[in-house]
């Protein structure tokens, strides 16, 4: 090898010691960000020329490490989120919407128009129906921006009224006792009706249903049509033995807020009879009076389930899936080209995304108020800065005595 190969190898060594430092570097500096994933240099050997002329060199090229999983640690919001496993969500930037990236950084929140966001990427899903089911198909082309504000509460009339309360065995023929309940109608509006159970034989009671007041009790907002009367008789052990008619039904018409007519069952199975052991103040002993539907509820809370499901929780008690969150999956994750703010795009090496729901077909399963870590050791990559230092003070030297070398032959000519 030649002076000149000798100076061309260090030169070489220079600019792959460079590029390891400059991969050191972007480690180091990026140690705090979320799923942040380090690069390596792989170093290859280049030879030029042939026989006693050739002369070696290095070549450095840069490997990303995808695939690596780093630490999961817990956050506060329940919308950040970590794909314990393979996989990345699926993003869009802002102004770009039909574009697809995709990130192991789930540091989504709710921005100010209700979209799941981080920065200036959209969380990606699909829109679900009222049982949880993907709508439409588990495809790219049905993804959409995540809105948690577009989805809004329903309201639902009760249907069901189950009363589970004691009646006093021992008051008089005549004496009647009331309790109350609350109903809504089918817009959600909410009502008191009152039941009256008065005694008319031994073992024998009637109870009636009067007509639902408004919430404050100062009106009369509904007509009780049908069971305004229902006939109970007991055992001599103070159980229910049958009632009259056998499947009693509240019927409520006329509802002065414009809903739609209601049809209520009522339950009485866990209606007994039994001694109250002082007539003088017998009365009736409610348990609990369950009854279905629900107002209209604001949305008060999201959840996000390990696959993938959002579920929105609202005022009125109801909660339900809104979306589904798909993980997808590379050939070569290692080969899908890196972006800012940690997105990636879909490169040759990478091959197509397939999408899956979250834990199924070698996907990771997600978990909410979690983020996953930097996966930079900072010790390697001391190591790693230390090594390339040297490397380049060696290069440097070779060099340093090349010139003085040619510096020699050039004396020795004149």
């Amino acid at each position: 090898m030649s002076l000149a190969g000798a100076m061309n190898s260090a030169i070489s060594g220079l600019s792959a010691q460079t590029s390891a430092l400059a991969t050191v570097s972007s480690n180091l500096a990026n140690s705090s960000t979320t799923a942040y994933k380090t690069s390596t240099t792989s170093f290859a050997s280049l030879v030029a020329g042939s026989g006693s002329t050739k002369s070696g060199g290095v070549t450095a090229s840069n490997i990303s490490n995808v695939t690596s999983q780093g630490l999961l640690v817990a956050s506060t919001t329940t919308t950040n989120l970590a794909i314990e496993g393979d996989g990345f969500f699926i993003v869009s930037t802002e102004g770009d919407s039909s574009s697809r990236y995709y990130t192991r950084n789930g540091e989504f929140s709710v921005d100010e128009e209700g979209y799941l966001t981080n920065g200036e990427s959209y969380l990606l899903g699909w829109e679900t129906d009222d049982d949880g089911n993907v709508s439409g198909g588990a495809s790219s082309v049905n993804l959409t921006k995540i809105d948690v504000s577009s989805v809004q509460s329903s309201a639902a009339a009760t249907t069901e009224v189950d009363t589970n309360a004691t009646l006093p065995a021992d008051a008089a023929v005549g004496d009647a006792f009331e309790s109350s309940f609350e109903v809504y109608d089918s817009l959600g509006t909410a009502s008191t009706v009152t039941a009256t159970y008065t005694k008319t034989g031994t073992n024998a009671w009637t109870v009636s249903y009067a007509s639902p007041l408004s919430a404050d009790t100062s009106s009369t907002i509904g007509t009780v049509t049908s069971a305004s009367d229902v006939d109970l008789t007991f055992d001599t052990d103070g159980n229910l033995l049958s009632t009259t008619p056998a499947s009693a039904t509240l019927a409520i018409t006329g509802w002065t807020t414009g809903a739609a007519d209601s049809s209520i069952s009522l339950g009485f199975d866990d209606l007994t009879q039994n001694s109250s052991n002082d007539s003088a103040s017998a009365e009736i002993v409610v348990d609990t009076i369950s009854a279905d539907g629900r107002a209209y509820g604001t949305l008060s809370g999201v959840e996000i389930d390990t696959d993938g499901s959002v579920i929105a929780s609202f005022s009125n008690g109801e909660s339900r899936a809104i979306y589904k969150i798909p993980v997808a999956t590379f050939t070569n994750a290692d080969g899908l080209i890196e972006g800012n703010s940690g997105l990636y795009s879909v490169s040759t090496n990478s091959g197509n995304a397939t999408l899956h729901i979250a834990g199924t077909g070698g996907a990771g399963v997600l978990q909410s108020s979690q983020l996953e870590s930097s996966n930079v050791d900072t010790s390697t990559e001391f190591s790693s800065m230390l090594a390339a230092q040297q490397a380049y003070s060696s290069a440097s030297q070779i060099i340093s005595t090349s010139k003085e070398m040619f510096d020699s032959l050039i004396s020795a000519v004149r």
